[in-house]
């Protein structure tokens, strides 16, 4: 006779099923600490405080007992009071504790250099922080709610104050192109700039006058890329119609053209020692031209989206590239391969530009504007505030950056201190709807005085310092602390 199977389930098998549910249920919490709660947070903090601060605490109020007594043996009672309210005055006439009034707003701390505890001074603070400045010893300390103690929180190593700088103003728009002006660039010269526009047009302008001077045409698409090289009579052009041309200025006519793109070409760069240039597209790949052999020297593969900013430079990294798979990537130019793989964005990364002077460069994105230090892209700061997606960032010389972005709104800030000093939202003209206002491209020429960009509403927009700004009628006021870690 067979064995006869169990009909209902065992307890084992209802164990394991409980089990099994259960780690569905918190599978996703796996290795993560439970979190903790402010409450038992600040007793925890509260309670280190008074048992390693404690001693300290303790003989500190001794100290001040004596100096008080014998202070009060040598001078009257109400003398004490009288220099106590003068130094309290001078202290406030200080420069570090006035730089403090808008930091004070921000944070809602109170900037005191002498405080008593709640016992002394018999008023609850309820709720909280009071710090303290010690403006000798560039010192900031708070104090918890409980007054358990004073705590060394960390020490200033640098206050940061925004170099100034003219305010800019609109000096001359300039129509011409049929459709959007997508990439500008500014003769070596500074006697002429260029734009390619999805009219499939490139226009050559006189810099000083705003004329139309030249048009090429040869694209059969949409032209994202246009420079001039420095050290030859050549314009590069790159398009959405896979191929990169080369002009003679000379000529003025097309003389060479790259094929090798399997998509759209959407940037690119001129080397500037080699002769060399280096497109990026839709193929998700950099590739590498010999200007005169019109061969491929490397293909930089890697990416995983399109490739939409590629910058050059003389010295290591040599090759930057910036894509939508939100990353950046340095390349080694005579090996071909990656050198490091910068991860740090969350958005695509449409805009990079190298500083003129440091060796550092900015890559901008719609999360935020980084800056990165050369060689190997350790990443210095942020620049935050410009909630919009960034296409196109320049840096001048004179430590001024410039973001553009897609809803027509752009800012200027201090480069040391990230500082937005001014904000300018473009007005689209007339015959365009309200939504053609995005930027798309921005430059400034060569003697860093005009500041060009190119717009949905098929302008080009001119900026110029305001020549009457002062200081004094454009104040600055802010500022950025740096602390030094313990």
């Amino acid at each position: 006779m067979e064995d006869l199977q169990p009909i209902f389930t065992t307890i084992e098998d209802l164990c394991l099923d409980s089990v099994l549910s259960s780690r569905k249920l918190f599978e996703c919490n796996e290795g993560r600490p439970p979190p903790e709660f402010y409450e038992s947070l600040k007793l925890k903090l509260n309670c280190k405080v008074n048992h390693e601060y404690k001693a300290a605490r303790k003989q500190n109020d001794q100290i001040a007992a004596q100096l008080h007594q014998s202070a009060q043996e040598i001078i009257p009672k109400g003398k004490i009071d009288e220099i106590l309210h003068k130094e309290e005055d001078q202290q406030q006439q200080q420069k570090l504790p006035s730089q403090f009034a808008k930091f004070q707003e921000k944070t809602n701390f109170t900037p005191t250099n002498t405080y008593l505890s709640n016992e002394r001074q018999g008023q609850s603070q309820n709720d909280k922080q009071l710090v303290s400045i010690d403006p000798n010893q560039q010192k900031l300390s708070v104090m918890e709610p409980a007054r358990l103690g004073t705590v060394l929180v960390s020490k200033i190593k640098k206050i940061i104050k925004p170099d100034w700088h003219a305010p800019w103003k609109l000096m001359r728009v300039i129509s011409g192109h049929h459709g959007w002006v997508r990439c500008i660039s500014v003769d070596p010269a500074n006697q002429f700039f260029v734009t390619g526009s999805s009219d499939r047009t490139i226009k050559f302008w006189d810099l000083a006058t705003g004329n139309l001077k030249i048009t090429y045409t040869g694209h059969i698409s949409t032209i994202r890329g246009v420079i001039v090289s420095p050290r030859h009579p050549y314009l590069f052009s790159c398009a959405e119609d896979k191929t990169v041309k080369c002009w003679d200025l000379e000529q003025n006519k097309m003389i060479r053209d790259y094929h090798g793109h399997l998509s759209g070409v959407y940037c690119i760069a001129l080397h500037p020692t080699l002769d060399v240039i280096v497109t990026g597209g839709r193929d998700s790949v950099c590739r590498v031209w010999d200007i005169r052999a019109r061969q491929q020297i490397h293909v930089l593969e890697g990416h995983t989206n399109t490739v939409d900013s590629i910058i050059c430079q003389e010295f290591e990294p040599q090759i930057v590239s910036g894509s939508q798979d939100s990353m950046i990537r340095l390349w080694d130019i005579s090996m071909g391969k990656c050198i490091s793989s910068l991860t740090n964005h969350k958005k695509s990364v449409r805009s990079m530009q190298f500083h003129p002077n440091e060796y550092t460069f900015c890559s901008g994105a719609s999360d935020n504007i980084k800056i990165w230090k050369c060689p190997e892209g350790t990443f210095l700061r942020n620049v935050s505030g410009h909630n919009a997606m960034i296409n196109s960032i320049s840096i001048s010389k004179y430590n001024v950056l410039a973001s553009a972005a897609d809803n027509g709104s752009l800012y200027f800030w201090d480069w040391k201190s990230g500082y937005n000093y001014q904000q300018i939202n473009t007005i689209a003209q007339p015959g365009s709807i309200a939504a053609e206002n995005g930027i798309f491209c921005t430059t400034f020429d060569q003697s860093q005085t005009r500041f060009l960009t190119g717009e949905c509403d098929k302008t080009i927009k001119v900026y110029k310092e305001d020549e009457n700004a002062t200081p004094e009628s454009h104040p600055i006021d802010d500022f950025r602390l740096e602390f030094q870690n313990y």
